[in-house]
């Protein structure tokens, strides 16, 4: 009995699995991902569920002033008090916490040691220099890294195919002038125009993506040109446009399935990018504001104090992991691409 034939896709996924370092970085980058999307779930300083006189509470999703736990005034509860503890340890009463019972902006008041701290029982990876936890702010660091990679890829691949594609479809006068304009815009000093631009407007990430977008798209356009170039002169091509199809169906039907290699392989290696961008601007006081978890910041404090130790050797060690696991995964993705390893 024949063999059942494959897509182009599923052999190329059966070669991407093949690589199994590359395959299991792919998965641990998933489940650290998704994990970090429920950082809320895993590291707050509230109670998932609490119960107290009869009453159930849901601190996670909403604020319970003090005076429901027996507290004096009508501000949110502190559930790191020791009395408010001792309230949900008296019979009939509890409190689920989450495993890291510290939010990444939490300032534990009465915490035993001065900050930094160093890694102990209650701050598993220590404190930094305004006594936030360091385990929630490199999960919430993390996260905000991972989305803003993955924003920044997707604008940066969409304008990237987009320019590409008229370049390399139309060429001629077209291709000429945006060659130029490209020239003059990759000569454009980045770090000046991020330091002058956050001296003129306040930090924020949507401020930082605008602007790291502008510059992000050029080197994936220049494969997707040279992409187009290549497959415009190809006979499919040339049948379409003998059945009467227009420019726009012959480029989206046609020409730019043929061409989304490089901008597949592309996409690991962009986010490593990213990530390295938004940590070297955090650090330098240039990326998001003050107070947002960032792993820049962290390796920042690092810098500034050189005895907390545990501050920059952990969020190095985060670093390395996030860029290796990327790595990897893009290795193997441009393996299980690479047409001269297609199976025969």
């Amino acid at each position: 009995m024949a063999g059942v034939s494959l897509s182009p896709s599923q052999r190329a996924w059966q070669r991407f699995r093949r690589n199994r370092l590359g395959y299991w970085s792919l998965l641990i980058f998933c489940v650290l991902f998704v994990l970090s999307l429920g950082a809320e779930l895993i590291s707050n300083d509230k109670p998932l569920v609490a119960r107290h006189h009869g009453q159930w509470y849901f601190p996670i999703l909403n604020n319970v002033p003090e005076t429901h736990f027996g507290g004096d005034f009508e501000t949110p509860t502190d559930y790191l008090d020791p009395f408010i503890r001792q309230q949900f340890e008296q019979p009939g009463n509890f409190a689920l916490y989450p495993p890291n019972p510290y939010h990444h902006s939490t300032i534990n008041y009465f915490a035993k040691e001065p900050n930094p701290a160093a890694p102990s029982a209650d701050n598993w990876l220590g404190t930094d220099d305004r006594g936030r936890d360091v385990v929630a702010r490199l999960l919430y660091g993390f996260r905000i890294s991972v989305l803003f990679a993955l924003a920044l890829t997707f604008i940066g691949v969409l304008l990237g195919v987009v320019t590409g594609a008229i370049q390399g479809f139309f060429g001629g006068r077209t291709d000429l002038w945006f060659q130029r304009f490209i020239e003059i815009w990759g000569s454009m000093p980045e770090l000046y125009l991020l330091i002058i631009f956050s001296a003129m407007f306040d930090p924020s990430v949507a401020l930082l993506l605008i602007l790291l977008s502008l510059f992000g798209w050029m080197g994936l356009s220049d494969y997707v040109r040279a992409e187009f170039l290549r497959n415009r002169q190809l006979d499919y091509v040339r049948a379409a446009r003998a059945m009467g199809l227009s420019n726009g169906q012959i480029i989206w039907r046609h020409i730019l399935p043929n061409s989304l290699t490089p901008v597949v392989t592309f996409l690991p290696f962009r986010m490593s990018a990213a990530i390295l961008a938004l940590t070297s601007l955090d650090f330098l006081g240039l990326g998001v504001p003050p107070g947002t978890p960032s792993l820049g910041e962290l390796l920042a404090q690092g810098k500034n104090n050189i005895d907390a130790w545990w501050i920059s050797l952990s969020t190095f060690a985060v670093l390395v992991i996030t860029l290796l696991l990327l790595t990897f995964m893009g290795d193997a993705l441009r393996d299980a691409l690479d047409p001269r390893k297609a199976e025969k």
